[in-house]
């Protein structure tokens, strides 16, 4: 690395902790410190975290970072980012009043009917892009002011965890287009907070921060806290997007084509559109870059789904899972078999919804399905990851149906660090996967502050880079034929009632 080349900073304040890292206009992460903290599951669907962990860890992250860089002066910005839609309640003392609730946490699921029924699914769709679910921070508010109404009388602002950061860093409170857009009273096409939607709802439009433009300099770092982080004085602080929207950015999904996937604990399907689209399965954001918007589906538990296999099933670590799935797909490739059902059951079906329902849907579990006396551990691990592979298609199929096309899947993240993943997706969608080698996030979040820092050009440049350098997976015959046939399986399963909690 050389010790005088410019650099842009990272921070993202994600699922399982706080990180920053520094990129360089290749389009590499030169350096990165990561600061955990814990999720907490108090009961069935919830999922909640502390809130001044999300500061706390991420100034410790950049702090670490500056010390790990060679002459750290040579950080010419910083970017934020986030996961969202995640939310927590602060007083004015700017102390929360309450747990911090997660985007997989489904706890609001009355709240997100009655929000439906009240706007309208097609009305609130054409308004805020998104149609009301548990997932999204407006039913999330409902269910504190009515489960907690002690802690909502308190509150005085409802801030997501990048947005805590920019707080801590700056003292400026604010959020980005967005973040604003995930909690359903942000109108989406016009950019700015909807005061009927507040309304609405009988909520005051001042719970929520002011919402910038996602590439817009927040503040600049103030000397107390760049001595505290060891960085300059005077930075530009760039409020960033939401971590998919900022993956979208780091992958070059800026034009319709390709879509972006975050494959992380959860995986967010992104791709570049100009204007919304009528599916009311399909969520919008704003994106990152002027005048484009995103789409979004997800899966809750991609790279959850594999953690668990490697914990449950008693592996090693994620590349022996790999391993053995592949030893189990070579195994299969040399069998003859008599029927297309006989060769469709050779591996146990998984379906990877273990988060107690997933994002569009409450009430979906996991499962494996056709398990056999004759599956071994292996076959375990090879259905875990085919149904990674399986989750991510079902949901790109429905974007693709509400007319954003898929010419490749450009995924970034950890999920994107095992081959197997990889391959399978190409197999089952039929269409090329690229394993971007450096964290898309990362990437996208830090050159979002090359055009503060004056730099936007080579910025972009360093994402071209980085694009370039990604893995290919083609769709193989064998796997792409047998993907055909397992796929119309899982649609099955999916599609109907036998994989969800009774009564739901």
């Amino acid at each position: 690395m050389k010790v005088d080349a410019p650099l842009l900073v990272a921070i993202d304040v994600g699922t399982t902790g706080a990180r920053a890292a520094a990129v360089d206009l290749k389009g590499t992460v030169v350096a990165e410190v990561r600061r955990p903290y814990p999720t907490d599951t108090p009961a069935p669907g919830w999922a909640e975290q502390d809130p001044l962990l999300w500061s706390e860890r991420a100034v410790e992250a950049l702090a670490r970072l500056a010390r790990r860089i060679p002459r750290p002066e040579r950080v010419l910005g910083i970017g934020l980012t986030g996961q969202c839609p995640t939310v927590a309640p602060f007083d004015r003392r700017w102390r929360p009043t309450a747990p911090g609730m997660l985007y997989k946490d489904n706890r609001a699921v009355v709240e997100a009917h009655e929000m439906r029924e009240r706007i309208g699914v097609e009305a609130m769709h054409r308004r805020t892009g998104h149609t009301a679910e548990a997932f999204h921070i407006g039913p999330k508010v409902l269910w504190l002011r009515r489960h907690r109404p002690d802690a909502f009388a308190r509150t005085v602002r409802f801030l997501q965890p990048r947005d805590v950061v920019l707080r801590r860093l700056t003292g400026r409170v604010a959020t980005d287009e967005s973040h604003a857009a995930a909690t359903l009273f942000f109108d989406l096409r016009g950019r700015r907070w909807a005061e009927d939607l507040f309304a609405a709802f009988d909520l005051d439009p001042s719970l929520f921060p002011e919402a910038l433009p996602p590439w817009e300099t927040a503040a600049r770092l103030p000397a107390r806290v760049a001595r505290e982080v060891g960085l300059r004085p005077g930075l530009p602080v760039v409020v960033g997007g939401a971590d998919s929207q900022c993956v979208a950015y780091g992958a070059g999904v800026t034009d319709p084509g390709p879509v972006s996937e975050m494959a992380g604990a959860s995986s967010c399907l992104n791709s570049s559109v100009a204007e919304p689209l009528a599916d009311v399965r399909v969520t919008h954001y704003s994106h990152v870059v002027p005048d484009r918007f995103t789409t979004e589906l997800g899966v809750n538990t991609t790279g959850a789904a594999l953690d668990w296999a490697v914990s449950r099933l008693g592996y090693s670590d994620h590349a022996a899972l790999a391993a053995d799935a592949e030893k189990f797909r070579g195994r299969w490739r040399r069998q003859a078999f008599a029927s297309d059902r006989d060769r469709r059951e050779a591996a146990p079906l998984f379906l990877p919804y273990l988060g107690d329902g997933d994002r569009d849907d409450a009430s979906v579990r996991a499962a494996f399905v056709g398990l056999s006396t004759r599956h071994d551990r292996a076959a375990l691990a090879y259905a875990v990851v085919e149904g990674v592979a399986l989750g991510v298609r079902a949901t790109l199929m429905v974007l693709q149906e509400a007319g954003s096309p898929l010419e490749e899947l450009r995924a970034g993240g950890g999920g994107a660090r095992t081959p197997l993943v990889g391959q399978l997706k190409a197999d089952v969608l039929g269409r090329p996967v690229l394993h971007l080698d450096g964290d898309a996030a990362a990437i996208g979040t830090a050159m979002l502050a090359g055009a503060a820092a004056g730099i936007g050009d080579e910025a972009r440049q360093a994402i071209s880079l980085a694009v370039d350098r990604a893995r290919r997976f083609e769709p193989d015959p064998w796997g792409t034929e047998v993907g055909a046939i397992r796929a119309r399986w899982f649609d099955d399963v999916r599609g109907g009632d036998g994989i969800r909690m009774p009564g739901a």
